[in-house]
């Protein structure tokens, strides 16, 4: 069985000759630039292998790519793959600098509040909601969320399993912050 990190989603067709737009969701250009194999998945399927020719950022857009694939070659087939996930198994990661993570690997870590160094929680979640969001579950199994920005995380150390957080009054433990 194997473990696959999801690259994106294709969001739509563009022009006849089955290109399609893809939605990313990562943080390297290089997947949805640089010919090789990835592999699509259905919500309901298995992943299976297929050939990326190459694609190019949309430009202005952060998140958007022109992707081309070898089997996608009309119109109606690249609207037929709207809604696929493009996947790499999780071995397939590039090498990050030791000041880099993967966004994923912060669930399970411990939430430390920096100036008390009081365990707040744990993570459940990245929420990306225009503005990531860390979801932090307390001891007491009530959920909060923390904005993931470096001014109110100025520390993570994934290979610790450590956060560290510098919040302002009324963020965390507030009656109406946590539910």
């Amino acid at each position: 069985m194997t473990d696959w990190l999801v690259l994106g989603k294709i969001v739509g067709a563009r022009g006849l000759q089955g290109e399609v737009r893809v939605h990313s969701f990562s943080d390297f250009p290089e997947r949805f630039e640089e010919a090789g194999e990835r592999w699509l998945r259905s919500p309901t399927g298995s992943p299976y292998p297929v050939q990326l020719v190459g694609g190019s950022a949309v430009p202005g857009k952060t998140a958007l790519f022109w992707v081309r694939f070898a089997h996608l070659t009309s119109r109606e087939a690249a609207e037929a793959a709207v809604g696929l996930e493009i996947l790499v198994p999780a071995t397939n990661r590039p090498v990050l600098a030791p000041d880099e993570f993967y966004v994923p690997d912060l669930v399970g870590c411990a939430v430390y509040d920096r100036g008390t160094g009081q365990v707040l929680g744990k993570v459940t979640a990245v929420v990306g909601a225009g503005q990531a969001l860390l979801e932090v579950q307390d001891a007491a199994g009530r959920t909060g969320w923390i904005p993931f920005v470096e001014a109110l995380v100025p520390l993570v150390d994934v290979a610790q399993g450590r956060v560290e957080v510098d919040l302002p009054p009324g963020l965390w433990g507030e009656p109406h912050n946590l539910k």
